[in-house]
């Protein structure tokens, strides 16, 4: 059974080639990114989940107007903050843009930090549909206000241990996510991934930093980020009614910023928390690419790695 939202059968050798390059937040993946997509005439699909909101452009590190004018960009600034997209819409999604980028005769290359995405996509995973926003939803955002994502957890452990062992137990709307799709269907929400591989061959690419470097990096991209109006930006987002509850306000940096403009903490005290933060995302987005190191090429960060990305690639082609 093919992926939803990729037609035809699955071809043999010499099936078409998705390139996938994954890495840390703040490594430069998208730098690298265009580089490789300019040379194989190829198109950008993203994998970051924030990405995909409109106006939250500096704290995500979107890719500017004039990146994205370079090469075509997919799946950025495709909803607003108000509506979140579950993992099946974005599988959908990127399922469509391969095949649309194929059917172009162009080159796709999956690109993000979002290991929920990047692997849901390139294993083919058989998502769960959405679940029911109804009563449950409610008594659950209910849970969530009143006692924390911790009584979230608590429930998640109880009704099922297995997801509670992979879910991010600190992401609110994670674990809703689990409960829902476990309690609406009495079998544990990871163990109804499944997986059908989809019919292109998938090539892995890693890059990464030494991570006193990237946490330099991380810093100075934190900074930067202010002096290009990150206040304003989140300040921007209120006045259009975007409630601090919503999953786009509390993703890093929106969340500390938006503590900051409630008068809880100061600015000094959010930005540490966002610098702190971030490096621990950076070490939860490498728990997620761990189970592929035996077919993920790594590549550190240099001035000339999009050319040693570009040889390496040659050179698998060539034997293949």
């Amino acid at each position: 059974m093919l992926p939803t939202g990729l037609t035809g059968s699955v071809p043999g050798p010499g099936r078409p080639r998705l390139v996938v390059l994954v890495g840390p937040t703040a490594v430069g993946k998208t730098a690298v990114a265009i580089q490789l997509a300019q040379a194989l005439s190829g198109e950008i699909v993203s994998a970051d989940s924030r990405y995909l909101y409109r106006g939250l452009d500096i704290g995500t590190a979107k890719p500017t107007a004039a990146e994205r004018a370079l090469v075509p960009h997919h799946l950025i600034d495709v909803t607003t903050p108000d509506r979140s997209w579950t993992l099946a819409d974005y599988q959908r999604a990127a399922y469509a843009s391969i095949e649309a980028i194929l059917g172009r005769g162009h080159a796709p290359l999956l690109v993000g930090g979002t290991g929920q995405y990047v692997r849901a996509v390139a294993e083919g995973w058989q998502v769960p549909p959405g679940a029911p926003m109804g009563s449950l939803r409610a008594e659950l955002e209910e849970l969530l206000a009143s006692q924390g994502v911790s009584a979230l957890a608590d429930r998640l452990r109880s009704v099922d241990p297995l997801s509670a062992e992979r879910v991010d137990l600190r992401n609110p709307r994670r674990v809703i996510r689990a409960l829902e799709v476990t309690l609406t269907t009495g079998v544990s929400f990871a163990s109804q991934r499944r997986k059908s591989p989809p019919p292109f061959a998938v090539v892995w690419l890693g890059l990464n930093r030494p991570r006193a470097e990237l946490y330099a990096r991380i810093d100075a991209r934190v900074e930067a980020m202010l002096a290009a109006g990150l206040v304003q930006e989140v300040e921007g987002l209120r006045r259009q009614e975007y409630g601090w509850d919503l999953a786009a306000m509390s993703a890093l940096g929106y969340r500390q910023i938006g503590a900051y403009l409630r008068g809880e903490i100061e600015l000094d005290e959010a930005v540490r928390q966002i610098k702190r933060a971030t490096r621990q995302y950076v070490r939860r987005q490498a728990n997620w690419f761990k189970p592929e190191d035996s077919i993920l090429h790594w590549f550190q960060g240099s001035p000339g790695v999009a050319a040693e990305m570009l040889a390496w690639l040659g050179r698998r082609a060539s034997l293949a």
